[in-house]
């Protein structure tokens, strides 16, 4: 049986209080998936630093020094996960058979990595992580979280449900995945638009090794934003929609204003006049704000700036200058 090239892509950002015992779990993972065939000797550790303020590369470079296997790709600054991830995904999808990421918080199970590497011997493109439960997180966490699958899938978005990036992907999904263009990336939207074929592995999520979290309310709530933009315009149809209704309603209610007119009941309505002044300006001005996200969108996407600069590229055994 031929053994395929792995490499575990783990994007960081400012990631130092975990990467000693991430190095440590990873490297262990990666040695009894060689010692048991399963994958080629030549396989790779590659973290992807996002432009980190702390001692995240130095550390990256220490442990490469001491260990080949574990690779590093700086970037240039810091382009938010997504692109952190794309980037390591692009790089190892040249010289991999097949690419697992990771967060390098400790978070996901290490140990079904064997199962995704197992479910890939089988003829499987995409083997999705998916959390057996959301236990540990708080009722906040677990309730938006599912209020946001259940949205993204009413508006016709097709998300693996408490799936995070967390994935095997081929060789053949990767390069797939790289014709994608957009610039505003959102992978978990996009993967399964791929195709090909896929499964899912169960698993429980840790709690977080070290360190805190790098994702706060206002990065989610513009995480889950970024998502919608990118794959529906219901949300347009949606102010679409309200606007009819209303301009129904307007239409009903002037028809009774002329009625009482008519019979001499009319009297002064200060009140409902101001509060139909709030309320339909209030309304413009979320319709205004709706659409000009969808415009900031395409005055991004229109530009095709690229998505991330490469400083040092250890994992091809390449310098690649600033990109300024």
């Amino acid at each position: 049986m031929k053994r395929p090239v792995l490499t575990i892509v783990v994007p960081c950002y400012n990631e130092e209080e975990v990467l000693v015992e991430t190095f440590r779990e990873l490297r262990g993972v990666l040695n009894h998936l060689m010692q048991e065939h399963l994958i080629a000797v030549t396989s790779k550790l590659l973290f992807v630093d996002d432009g980190s303020k702390d001692r995240t590369w130095s550390m990256i470079t220490t442990e490469h020094a001491n260990h080949p296997e574990i690779t590093g790709l700086k970037l240039a600054r810091n382009v938010g996960h997504q692109k952190a991830l794309l980037a390591g995904l692009e790089a190892a999808g040249a010289h991999s058979d097949c690419v697992i990421s990771i967060d390098a918080d400790l978070q996901d199970d290490i140990n079904v990595i064997r199962d995704f590497v197992l479910k890939f011997h089988e003829g499987f493109d995409i083997v999705y992580g998916v959390r057996a439960s959301r236990k540990t997180d708080t009722w906040f966490k677990r309730t938006s979280a599912l209020t946001f699958y259940r949205i993204m899938t009413r508006i016709g978005i097709q998300l693996i449900p408490n799936h995070a990036d967390f994935r095997l992907m081929s060789k053949r999904a990767v390069l797939e995945l790289c014709r994608y263009g957009e610039t505003n990336v959102f992978l978990r939207g996009i993967v399964p638009l791929i195709g090909y074929s896929m499964t899912k592995v169960y698993y429980d999520r840790k709690e977080r090794f070290a360190g805190r979290s790098k994702y706060s309310l206002r990065k989610m709530l513009s995480f889950a934003l970024d998502g919608i933009a990118s794959f529906s315009v219901a949300p347009i149809r949606f102010v679409s929609s309200v606007g009819f209704i209303l301009l129904m309603v307007s239409i009903a209610a002037g028809a009774y204003a002329l009625i009482q007119k008519w019979f001499g009941e009319t009297r002064a309505g200060w009140t409902s006049l101001m509060i139909s002044i709030w309320f339909l300006g209030g309304l413009q001005l979320l319709g205004i704000g709706i659409i000009g996200e969808y415009i900031g969108k395409i005055f991004i996407e229109v530009k095709s700036r690229p998505k991330y600069a490469v400083e040092i590229d250890l994992y091809s055994n390449k310098f690649e200058p600033v990109i300024r």
